[in-house]
């Protein structure tokens, strides 16, 4: 007799820790496809701003014609703005989406073990910190798994999935099934230090701005020779000011820890405009202005 197999349902809340670039991109894309979200954000301020900015991106996606019209004007009455973790008691999965900085996100990780149902599934928004390292906060390894979503987060359809030792084929299987229900396909790696696409990509953004700091080429001759030479749809160094100098550095820091690697070392032309305070499109300037 063929045994039939039963699939654990989706979840009707999903939870959304952090609501800075990421986060806000993450509760938006559930919350137009029709999931209640909670999004827990301690900064009040940084909670307003995610606030307009998920509504000004329904706006846009509606404009897009991306997903219907009446679903994209209720997504913000699905979600739910709350400070502390504890107001994931009835979430079935989270996406943890906080600062690129490693015993912050442990921290989390074992606070949502204690405050998430039990068979909650919590997946981390890391660029490069190993998922092994996170679950091991936890007593349930086996739900714990690793998103690694491309910025921006609505518009991508395709999710960098990071399995863990101890991931369990339970918790692949749903969270494959999640990302389908809003749009999304996976691609599964093994766990590591950036995983396969930071591992890389950090390498060329380090690369690309050494060639500016030793004034071999300006930013943007260095992007237009990837894009027109190589085809690519933006060169490493906007690609860089896309992501947040800050959270590139940040995950160079991560990189450079776990594989004793030095080539992850930021040049001087990253180092600078990170201590300067220009972080790319979201302050206005990094590598290139933007308006």
């Amino acid at each position: 007799m063929t045994e039939v197999r039963r699939f654990r349902p989706l979840p009707e809340r999903v939870g959304v820790v952090g609501a800075g670039t990421m986060g806000s991109g993450v509760a938006q894309t559930f919350a137009q496809a029709g999931y209640r979200v909670t999004v827990v954000e301690p900064d009040a301020a940084a909670a307003r701003r995610a606030r307009g900015v998920i509504k000004d991106g329904i706006r846009l996606a509606a404009l897009l014609g991306r997903g219907s019209r009446t679903t994209g004007a209720e997504a913000p009455d699905r979600v739910r703005w709350a400070e502390r973790l504890d107001a994931l008691d009835d979430a079935g999965f989270v996406v943890e989406c906080a600062t690129e900085r490693q015993p912050l996100k442990e921290e989390i990780f074992a606070e949502l073990d204690r405050r998430t149902p039990r068979d909650a599934v919590l997946a981390s928004c890391t660029s490069a910190i190993p998922i092994a390292g996170l679950a091991a906060r936890t007593g349930r390894p086996g739900q714990v798994i690793g998103l690694h979503v491309m910025n921006p987060a609505p518009l991508k359809d395709t999710v960098e999935v990071v399995r863990a030792p101890g991931t369990s084929d339970e918790t692949l299987d749903l969270t494959a099934r999640l990302l389908e229900s809003i749009g999304k396909r996976q691609l599964v790696v093994r766990d590591g230090p950036g995983f396969v696409i930071n591992r890389v990509m950090m390498l060329t953004i380090v690369e690309a701005a050494a060639a500016v700091s030793e004034g071999k080429a300006d930013a943007a001759t260095t992007d237009a020779l990837f894009e027109r030479c190589l085809g690519q749809s933006m060169g490493p160094l906007r690609t860089a000011d896309l992501i947040g100098l800050d959270n590139v550095d940040d995950t160079l820091t991560v990189l450079r820890e776990h594989t004793g690697d030095d080539r992850y070392t930021p040049p001087p032309a990253l180092r600078d405009l990170v201590a300067a305070g220009h972080f790319g499109r979201k302050t206005g300037r990094g590598f290139h202005e933007y308006a």
